[in-house]
């Protein structure tokens, strides 16, 4: 197995400095498809990112957008999904970690993503694969799921709850 990952876009460090460096990506049909195996998509059509990549104390943030258009299975019927994101991202690409300290921190809504980089370059394409995999739906249902659980036999978890078999006593007199 290959340790490049299949949509992989490197920047040098050496090429990202204080003024922001705009970059786009874009996956080729080929790596759309390696990335919609590695998610269990049934289609990637479009993988793409925008983002402006800057130095800042000792790393490199990326801030931009994911957008992508793919289609799931839905996890009741199989039905194909379609859906479309744009999802902005940032992500702190940091030095390679020498040693591991222990301690604990905690995370708030503004920290961003972070992502260790080897030395040489970050790698923009992984990151957008990554975020994408955040992004996606990971239990997406068509609009019909319940009904064809339903008809299929399949009870819902409020027909199995200790109260359904209450239900509908109080209606009748």
């Amino acid at each position: 197995m290959s340790d490049t990952p299949e949509f992989s876009r490197r920047f040098p460090l050496a090429e990202i400095g204080t003024v922001p460096k705009h970059v786009a990506i874009v996956a080729d049909e080929t790596e759309c498809a390696a990335v919609a195996r590695r998610f269990g998509l049934v289609s990637l059509g479009l993988l793409s990112a925008k983002a402006d990549l800057v130095a800042v104390e000792g790393a490199i943030e990326a801030r931009g957008t994911l957008s992508a258009r793919l289609t799931q299975s839905c996890v009741a019927t199989g039905q194909p999904l379609p859906a479309t994101l744009d999802e902005p991202f940032r992500i702190r690409f940091e030095p390679p970690v020498t040693e591991v300290i222990e301690e604990e921190f905690e995370l708030d809504a503004d920290d961003c993503d972070a992502m260790e980089h080897d030395g040489q370059a970050v790698d923009l394409g992984e990151a957008a694969a990554q975020t994408l995999g955040l992004s996606i739906d990971r239990f997406p249902r068509a609009p019909n799921a319940d009904d064809v659980l339903k008809a299929a036999g399949i009870l819902s978890e409020a027909d199995t709850s200790p109260f359904a078999k209450l239900k509908g006593l109080f209606a009748k007199e």
